[in-house]
């Protein structure tokens, strides 16, 4: 009878798992590493860690063709490095729950690529999901007077410019996942985005840092936990549920950064701010529940 619960538990693991990631992005920020260098954390333990796992699970989910690399480096530059930088800086700014809720301003950014990419319609339910999550965001960031609590503009466009990153994941992804499997353009979305980061000198520097300021356990955990563990929760999850109930699941992340950040960070939070983020989570259930 439990079974059929499974997909569900999964799914919240995901969710609860990646809403972890402040926890030790902070404790590495806090070390000394730059946003930068969390960036490279994340991408080189997660394609280390999944590159070992398809190499037990399925090898052949290794192979892709040089003709599709342009994919992968949308997926892992332009969308995973910018949107990771983004995030980073974000949490720097403002706080764990501010971060988490502008990231999740990405379906609404997916909504409007799609309508000039993929000529998917802009129905008034979607138009209204924008217009809850403007209003949610505007309550999430704004201090009311409150000079504690007070965010910077930087912090604010940073979280808004994780969300566009992320966004560009479903988009390049899309393409991606006709001719992969998830697995497979997860994996490539990690490789390019540390190759990318090895050329800008970012992997050697936070070698180096790692050996001098310690901080390897909070990578792994990083890298593991927070990245490649919920992945796998999550696509074994959506093996079994709809596209739609799972993203909506997913949101339970923004809540959890949220309780982190209260209750091991001490983070301001109000009335009107819960608002805003149960409005942007209202909007996210609307994107993806379809009509009966």
């Amino acid at each position: 009878m439990y079974k059929k619960y499974l997909p569900f538990i999964f799914v919240v693991i995901a969710a609860i798992l990646w809403g972890t990631i402040g926890i030790y992005s902070m404790h590495l920020s806090s070390l000394g590493f730059n946003v930068l260098q969390l960036v490279s954390i994340r991408a080189l333990f997660s394609s280390a860690f999944i590159f070992l796992f398809l190499l037990v699970k399925n090898r052949n989910l290794l192979k892709v063709k040089l003709r599709d690399i342009p994919y992968f480096i949308g997926t892992g530059i332009l969308s995973f490095v910018f949107f990771n930088w983004c995030y980073f800086i974000a949490i720097k700014r403002t706080s764990l729950s501010v971060a988490a809720i502008l990231l999740y301003t990405a379906p609404s950014f997916v909504m409007i690529f799609s309508a000039f990419l993929f000529k998917e319609k802009i129905t008034p339910r979607k138009v209204s999901a924008l217009i809850i999550t403007f209003t949610g965001c505007v309550m999430v960031t704004s201090s009311f007077g409150d000079a504690d609590a007070a965010y910077s503009a930087l912090g604010i466009l940073a979280g808004l410019g994780s969300g566009f990153g992320y966004a560009l994941y479903s988009i390049f992804g899309r393409y991606a996942l006709r001719k992969y499997n998830p697995y497979t353009v997860t994996l490539y979305t990690f490789v390019f985005a540390s190759l990318f980061l090895l050329l800008t000198g970012n992997i050697g520097s936070t070698i180096e840092m790692l050996r001098r300021a310690g901080g390897w356990d909070y990578a792994i955990l990083l890298g593991l936990l927070a990245t490649v563990l919920p992945f796998l929760f999550y696509t074994k999850g959506m093996t079994q549920l709809e596209t739609g109930q799972a993203s909506i699941t997913a949101t339970l992340e923004p809540v959890v950064a949220t309780a982190i950040g209260i209750a091991l960070f001490h983070e301001p939070i109000s009335v009107i701010r819960i608002t805003g983020i149960l409005l942007v989570l209202i909007a996210v259930a609307a994107l993806n529940l379809q009509k009966k």
